[in-house]
C-alpha cells in the first residue's frame, strides 16, 4: 500500500509541477491559446500565475514532508486541497464544454483522494 502511494503522490505531484511551472512562467496569451488553456483569457494575469504558484507549492506538499519526515500529515492535507481544486477545474471546463478534461480533472481528483485517504 505504501508503494501505491508514493507512486499515486508522485505522479500527481509531477501533473502539479507542470501546471505549476506553465501557468507561473508561460505567458497568458500563449496560454489562451493553447488547448485546455482557453479559461486564461477571461482570468487575470495575477491569477493565473497565482494558481501556478499554489501548484507549485502542491507539488512539494505531496512528496517532501513525507520524504523528509517533517510535519507528514501536510501530503493528506495538501490532497485533500488539490481535491478543492479539481473540483473548481471541473466546473470551469464543464462551463466551457470541455468534457475530456473534465474527465482528466476528475482522475486527478480520485488520485488525490486516494493519497488523502491513505495518508491519513
Amino acid at each position: 500500500m505504501n508503494i501505491a502511494l508514493w507512486i499515486a503522490a508522485g505522479l500527481l505531484a509531477t501533473v502539479a509541477l507542470t501546471g505549476g511551472v506553465t501557468k507561473t512562467f508561460v505567458p497568458k496569451a500563449k496560454l489562451a491559446a493553447a488547448h485546455g488553456g482557453e479559461w486564461t483569457a477571461a482570468a487575470g494575469a495575477g491569477f493565473v500565475k497565482a494558481l501556478g504558484v499554489v501548484e507549485l507549492l502542491a507539488a512539494a506538499g505531496l512528496i517532501l514532508p513525507a520524504l523528509v519526515q517533517v510535519a507528514p500529515v501536510l501530503v493528506p492535507v495538501t490532497a485533500v486541497c488539490w481535491v478543492l481544486l479539481m473540483v473548481g477545474a471541473m466546473v470551469t471546463h464543464g462551463r466551457l464544454g470541455q468534457y475530456q478534461l473534465v474527465a482528466l480533472n476528475l482522475s486527478y481528483l480520485a488520485l488525490a483522494a486516494f493519497i488523502a485517504w491513505g495518508r491519513f
